[in-house]
């Protein structure tokens, strides 16, 4: 009875093994910006970083994962699993769109790396309660026509 068990929990482990191994799954627990480019859907995304204002400061994660350890692992772990789900269902969007989750991530790393700048403009008079990129929609992703996948709410994103 017991090994039924054993060659089960044997092979389970040889199909895991060989799934990292060919997915390069090691690549994806990094801050290498191709990484994302993986996938062609990306293709605008990762096209209009490059040619945007922010690549020689920031990466994917820099602005799209939250930056203490865990919870980036864990931001890092629920992308992965809606994406790996999404190209298995075949349920990939025409485009990307970030859900709130992901826009409160991007919006709390664009005043964490622009600390002062948001103070100053708290200081102001301006209206508050929007989102940064909101107003800022080319900086790190360049202007619109660079991508072929201009941002946009619905409330699918909601």
């Amino acid at each position: 009875m017991k090994a039924p068990i054993i060659i089960g929990i044997v092979a389970l482990l040889a199909v895991t093994g060989v799934g990292l191994y060919v997915t390069d799954f090691t690549a994806y627990l990094g801050n290498n910006p191709s990484t994302c480019n993986n996938c062609h859907v990306m293709d605008a995304a990762y096209e209009s970083w490059f040619h945007g204002g922010h690549k020689q400061w920031a990466n994917c994660n820099d602005c799209h994962t939250p930056h203490a350890l865990i919870p980036k692992y864990i931001v890092k772990a629920q992308s992965g699993y809606h994406h790996v789900s999404a190209f298995i269902l075949g349920n990939i969007p025409d485009a990307i769109r970030a859900k709130k989750a992901s826009r409160d991530v991007v919006q709390e790393n664009c005043i964490r790396c622009h600390e002062a700048t948001v103070d100053n403009i708290m200081a102001g008079t301006l209206e508050m309660g929007r989102y940064c990129f909101e107003c800022h929609r080319s900086v790190a992703h360049g202007e619109r026509g660079v991508s072929i996948l201009p941002y946009q709410h619905s409330e699918e994103t909601k």
